[in-house]
C-alpha cells in the first residue's frame, strides 16, 4: 500500500479524505476553542524531545497564537526554540533525548522520572490540548498515563494530537500496531503524504500537514557569499557540509568516522574546510568543540538555532555528510547533494535489519522508492566508503544532477494537498491562512472534533 501511494504523486487525494480534512477545518465546530472561550485562554501543554521536534513545536506555537481568538499559554517540555515563544521548560529537553534499544537502558531510571514529572505537571496545568511531537516512546506513555488519570478521576480528558506519525511503514507489522492508538490520541498530525490515509483506515482521525521543512525552503534561499566572509572563507576554498546528529549518543559515535572520512579527502580536495554544524544540545555542544581540537583539517563550528545561517552555509558547500535523519531532508530540499550515514549499537543494527520492510533509511529515497541518496548504512559506514561516496559526488556531474533534479519531485510529495487544491471551498482566503505546515497543524488543533473515524 506505502509503494502504491508513493509511485504516483499526482494521484488524486481520495474523496473522503477531503471531506475528513473540510470537516476538521470548520470554524463552527465543538472544538478545543469552544473549551478555551469558557476560561478566557487557551492551554496547550507541549513535549518535543529533540532538536527537529523543538522547532516544529517553536513554529506550532507562533501559528496557535496567530490564529487562536484566545490568547495561548503554553507549558510542557522543549528547547531554546520553543522557549524563544514563551514555553518554560519541565526540565532539559536532552534528558528524553534518547533512541534506539540497547541505547536506552542506561537511561530507563532516568525516564521514568522524568515521565512522571511530565504527567503531574500536565495534570496540574489543565491544559484544552496535549501536544505531544514525535520520540513516540516518550510521548505515547505520557498520553496513555494521562488517560488514565483522567479517567481514574471522572474528568473529561483535555484533547491528545501527536505530531509526526509513528513511522509504521518501516516495520513489518508497523500497520497493525496503529490498531490501539486511539485509545490516548485523539488526532495525528502527519508530515508524510501516505500516512494519513493508512491512519484513518486503522480507526486513527489524521491530518496531513506537510513537512516542516518546507518552512524553512519556502523562506531561506541561502547566500553562499555571506556565509563565507562572516567565517573568513576564502573564495577558492571547497567547503564540506558536516550534519553529525543533534542526540549525544549518535554524534558520539558518528563524529569520529566524520574525522577520519575527512582526512582521507585531504589531498584529494582542492582547500577543503569542513563546517560542522552544532545542534543547540548543551551536551553536543560541549563535545564537539572538545572533540575538534583533535582534528588536523580546517574546521569551522556553525552553531545551530539559526535557519538562515545554516542555509548559507549550505549554499556555500559542494557537497555534505549527515547522519541520517531530518537534515538529510533539509540538504535534499536545499539541492546541497549529500550522503547519508548511520551506526548504532549491533544489537540495535541487528534488530534495525530484522524488523525493517523497506531498505532505504533516508525520507527522500523512501519518498522516491529509489537510492538517489547514496547511504553507508551499518558495517558499510566506514571512513573510506564515506569518502569514495563523497569523491564521486563532487567529480560526477550526472549523480550531483540526479539528486539536484529528484528534490523537485520530492518537494512535490511533502507538499500538504491544500497547497495543491483549489481551496475556495476550504475559506483558504481568510487574510490569517495560509498553507504552511505549522499554519494547518494549528488549525486542525484549534478546530479539531473529537470524533473516532472508521473506514
Amino acid at each position: 500500500m506505502l509503494l502504491k501511494l508513493m509511485q504516483n504523486p499526482n494521484r488524486r487525494t481520495p474523496l473522503f479524505f477531503l471531506s475528513t480534512v473540510r470537516k476538521y477545518f470548520s470554524t463552527s465546530s465543538q472544538a478545543a476553542v469552544d473549551l478555551a472561550s469558557k476560561d478566557g485562554e487557551m492551554r496547550i501543554f507541549l513535549v518535543a524531545g529533540e532538536v527537529s521536534g523543538d522547532v516544529i513545536g517553536s513554529r506550532l506555537i507562533a501559528a496557535l497564537k496567530k490564529l487562536s481568538p484566545y490568547p495561548i499559554r503554553v507549558g510542557g517540555v522543549g528547547g531554546s526554540m520553543m522557549a524563544k515563544q514563551g514555553l518554560k521548560s519541565l526540565f532539559p529537553m536532552e534528558d528524553i533525548a534518547v533512541m534506539g534499544i540497547w541505547e536506552l537502558l542506561p537511561h530507563l531510571k532516568k525516564l521514568r522520572v522524568r515521565l512522571k514529572e511530565t504527567v503531574d505537571a500536565a495534570i496540574s496545568f489543565r491544559p484544552h490540548v496535549v501536544v505531544t511531537i514525535d520520540s513516540k516512546g516518550f510521548s505515547f506513555r505520557l498520553l496513555k498515563q494521562l488517560k488514565a488519570r483522567y479517567c481514574q478521576h471522572g474528568h473529561n480528558a483535555p484533547l491528545h494530537f501527536h505530531y509526526v506519525a509513528p513511522s509504521f511503514w518501516a516495520w513489518k507489522g508497523g500497520e497493525e500496531r496503529l490498531n490501539g492508538l486511539s485509545k490516548f490520541v485523539d488526532h495525528v498530525l502527519c508530515i508524510l503524504p501516505f500516512e494519513a490515509e493508512v491512519c484513518v483506515s486503522r480507526g486513527v482521525p489524521a491530518t496531513f500537514v506537510g513537512h516542516p521543512v518546507l518552512e524553512d525552503i519556502q523562506e531561506l534561499k541561502g547566500n553562499a557569499d555571506l556565509f563565507r566572509r562572516e567565517y573568513g572563507i576564502y573564495s577558492g576554498s571547497t567547503i564540506i557540509t558536516v550534519l553529525p546528529g543533534s542526540r549525544l549518543q549518535e554524534v558520539t559515535r558518528m563524529l569520529p568516522i566524520y574525522s577520519k572520512t575527512i582526512d582521507l579527502l585531504k589531498d584529494s580536495v582542492k582547500d577543503p574546510t569542513t563546517v560542522i554544524h552544532v545542534a543547540p544540545n548543551q551536551h553536543v555542544e560541549n563535545y564537539i568543540k572538545k572533540t575538534v581540537n583533535d582534528w588536523t583539517a580546517d574546521v569551522v563550528l556553525v552553531p545551530g538555532g539559526s535557519s538562515h545561517t545554516k542555509y548559507d552555509a549550505f549554499s556555500a558547500s559542494a557537497v555534505a555528510l549527515c547522519t541520517s535523519g531530518t537534515a538529510a531532508m533539509e540538504l535534499h530540499l536545499a539541492r546541497l547533494p549529500c550522503v547519508v550515514a548511520y551506526r548504532a549499537h549491533f544489537l540495535t543494527e541487528w534488530v534495525i535489519r530484522y524488523k525493517a520492510k523497506i531498505p532505504y533509511i533516508s525520507l527522500p529515497n523512501i519518498l522516491l522508492n529509489s537510492p538517489v541518496i547514496p547511504e553507508a548504512l551499518f558495517r558499510e559506514c566506514t571512513p573510506t566508503g564515506l569518502a569514495a561516496l563523497l569523491m564521486e559526488l563532487m567529480h560526477n556531474d550526472g549523480v550531483r544532477a540526479e539528486q539536484i533534479f529528484a528534490a523537485e519531485k520530492v518537494r512535490q510529495l511533502l507538499s500538504p494537498p491544500l497547497a495543491r487544491a483549489a481551496c475556495g471551498d476550504l475559506d483558504c482566503k481568510e487574510p490569517s491562512f495560509d498553507n504552511s505546515p505549522s499554519s494547518i497543524a494549528a488549525r486542525t488543533i484549534l478546530f479539531h472534533r473529537s470524533e473516532k473515524l472508521y473506514a
